[in-house]
């Protein structure tokens, strides 16, 4: 068996830990603003003390998407993570979430299409960056980033963004991507 040949375990994203330095303003975030919802909370003997936890979850299926858990130093330095990515069920809804996070002045707010997804990206209340975003039936190179009109009614936004995706290098139908990575990853013929 060549090296190429070899099965990859499968893996899908479940969820992401995040250190907090207020936890019930985070929580509040995630649930108020986002609408996650609190699964569960307390405490945890650690190295050094005690750590407070807050799971967080969308999906009924998933106990937790986001655990929140404290003890993130006051220093601003290098944060490790680069952006949390959750994935919205419709356009309609990515855009019913611009709609509610521009109301409640949410740092560093932007719509854009990588063509084959139309995100939003912003901050949470410490300064973490997140992406809602859904995907596109088409595939584009990447990186693809460029603003987006997210307030259009849905089906001119999704007209626009076809337009712009079949004007970019690589554009072909999201299953036909699939499909090509399927083989890719020694999953399909």
């Amino acid at each position: 068996m060549k090296s190429q040949d070899k099965l990859v375990p499968s893996l899908k994203f479940s969820h992401v830990g995040l250190f907090a330095r207020d936890m019930d303003t985070q929580a509040n975030f995630y649930t108020s603003v986002l609408g996650f919802t609190e699964t569960d909370r307390g405490n945890l003997q650690v190295k050094g003390g005690v750590a407070r936890l807050v799971f967080l979850s969308r999906d009924p299926d998933e106990h937790h998407q986001i655990v929140l858990v404290s003890g993130r130093p006051p220093e601003d330095h290098f944060n490790v993570i680069n952006q949390i990515s959750l994935k919205a069920d419709s356009l309609e809804a990515l855009q019913e979430l611009y709609r509610q996070l521009k109301a409640k002045n949410v740092d560093e707010l932007v719509a854009v299409t990588h063509g084959n997804a139309v995100s939003l990206y912003c901050r949470d209340p410490e300064g973490n960056r997140l992406e809602l975003y859904v995907d596109t039936p088409w595939y584009v190179s990447q990186p693809c980033r460029v603003e987006a009109p997210i307030d259009l009614p849905t089906n001119e936004l999704l007209a626009w963004v076809e337009r712009h995706a079949r004007a970019l290098p690589g554009f072909k139908p999201r299953e036909q991507w699939r499909a090509e990575m399927a083989i890719r990853m020694g999953r399909g013929t």
